[in-house]
């Protein structure tokens, strides 16, 4: 893989063109595909994801999952978006206890029903920590646009980098080691959303 060109894990959920498009935008060629071995190689892959966990979890299960601990075992660099965030975690609750990626401290619930489910829209950011290199350049209460109906639940507050709070505080972007990943979608989120992916894309370029 050349310097210029990311990963695109089709999970088979999700509107991966949105994703492409982001990329592209900033210099790098996206090359989707659900190949283990092309994952497994990957210096630099995005995992994106809408809808419910267990379709894309239940996708990802055995080779593509090897494929992931082999690509960061080798030094790659795993980024997840959404449902692909969600996917990261320790297990989710939606639609009965599903088992996640384990890459990430913590569970997916559901959010209160106290609050109009699913959150859908802009919403700020908080406890932002931009000395981590995910989140360079992006200020405290900067908005992002979010769609998910559940959120983790119980991260780690050392692998948390910002919050956001709908009906109840939930982790927003997580890092740890070469995992990260934002619950809602940079994608969709303007300069933000673009500083961040861009920020992701020149980590890769360092560490890899």
């Amino acid at each position: 893989m050349t310097a210029k060109r990311v990963t695109v894990v089709d999970a088979g959920v999700g509107n991966l063109g949105n994703v492409e498009r982001a990329v592209r935008s900033l210099g790098y060629e996206p090359d989707r595909t659900s190949d283990p071995e092309v994952v497994a190689a990957s210096r630099r892959s995005l995992l994106p994801g809408v809808g419910a966990f267990r379709p894309p979890r239940e996708r990802l299960r055995g080779a593509l999952e090897e494929a992931f601990e082999h690509s960061l075992g080798q030094g790659g660099v795993l980024m997840g978006i959404c449902v692909g965030y969600q996917l990261l975690f320790e297990s989710s609750e939606e639609f009965g206890e599903t088992d996640g990626l384990g890459l990430l401290q913590g569970h997916i619930k559901e959010l209160p029903s106290t609050v109009p489910v699913p959150h859908i829209g802009w919403n700020r950011l908080t406890g932002v920590v931009s000395s981590n290199p995910l989140l360079q350049g992006i200020d405290e209460g900067s908005y992002a646009y979010f769609v998910h109906s559940f959120a983790p639940d119980g991260a780690a507050p050392e692998e948390t980098l910002a919050e956001c709070r709908h009906g109840r505080s939930f982790a927003a972007v997580s890092a740890r080691g070469n995992v990260f990943g934002t619950q809602f979608h940079p994608e969709k989120s303007s300069t933000v959303g673009l500083k961040i992916l861009e920020n992701f894309l020149r980590y890769t370029e360092r560490s890899t």
